[in-house]
């Protein structure tokens, strides 16, 4: 499910205002048309949205929410906080007072709320936000229910979250910082998937023994390039896995069970074919069983 922001946005407002009138006045207001479709933290907001949705419906078994790179991955983690923050900050209480204090301290409470408004907004927009948040009204309580139960559910233990990472040393030094911050939080952790992995094809046989029989069953200018090129993987495959050992030791995990490794493959994964062909190979460092892959981490 791809998510529009804006689509999303609508159908909250409809869901939660007292009637009808009132959610079409929300839709037409100029600042909720420029806040819905602004790319800053829109996206996830409404992913919050979604999300709270989607588990209260418990139309689901599982619910899998893929956040774009570590770094970004934090706004979305951060959004149900920064959203109750916001919506029990003195500033927005001013202006949706049924009273005209609102707009009487405007000067001074609410100055910081209008400056980050005017960035995104490109205008001025002070009476357009009092009729806006007027609007809102009681309905920011509603918002704030949805924010503090998402941010219960991420952190309840029936969440899992998994790091998607690849053999290479910056991805990884990415990873574990992100397990930290994680922890920090107290969100669950559940493992890490190292991507596009190089395996050891021929563990401790030396790469000479396959140029030597090579030789014997191809042409010898094929022979050349195929050991040449085989000669390549081999240093890839010996790089990932003392990457992925050292990953391992850092998470304390030993064992493997916590790590699960996708094989490289030459071309994109786009269908099921393609996600057949990355399960079969898929394993768990030091494991090899069908059982040992198919409960290492993916099934807490």
């Amino acid at each position: 499910m791809m998510l529009d922001p804006k689509r999303t946005f609508d159908e909250l407002i409809e869901r939660i205002a007292a009637d009808p009138e009132r959610a079409d006045e929300i839709k037409a207001n100029r600042v909720y048309r420029e806040l819905s479709t602004a790319v800053s933290g829109s996206q996830e907001f409404t992913a919050v949205a979604k999300l709270y949705e989607l588990a209260r419906e418990g139309g689901f078994d599982l619910l899998v929410l893929d956040t774009p790179p570590s770094r970004n991955a934090l706004d979305f983690l951060d959004a149900p906080g920064r959203l109750t923050s916001f919506l029990e900050g003195r500033a927005l209480k001013a202006f949706i007072r049924p009273t005209g204090l609102g707009m009487r301290v405007l000067g001074r409470g609410a100055a910081p709320l209008l400056s980050a408004l005017r960035k995104v907004t490109g205008v001025d927009l002070i009476s357009d936000l009092s009729t806006f948040f007027g609007l809102l009204g009681d309905m920011t309580e509603d918002f704030t229910e949805r924010a503090a139960a998402v941010e219960q559910m991420l952190k309840a233990p029936t969440s899992a979250f998994l790091l998607v990472t690849s053999a290479q040393v910056p991805a990884i030094d990415e990873a574990l910082w992100f397990r930290r911050t994680l922890q920090e939080g107290g969100l669950p952790f559940a493992g890490v998937i190292v991507n596009r992995y190089h395996h050891d094809v021929i563990g401790e046989a030396a790469p000479d023994e396959l140029t030597a029989a090579l030789r014997e069953q191809l042409p010898a200018g094929l022979s050349a390039r195929v050991a040449a090129n085989f000669a390549d993987y081999h240093l890839l495959a010996r790089r990932d896995g003392r990457n992925v050992e050292r990953l391992g030791d850092e998470l304390g995990d030993r064992d493997g069970r916590g790590l699960i490794l996708v094989p490289h493959l030459d071309d994109d994964v786009h269908d099921i074919e393609g996600l057949e062909r990355v399960r079969l190979p898929v394993r768990l460092r030091g494991r090899a069983s069908v059982a040992d892959r198919r409960t290492g981490g993916l099934s807490r």
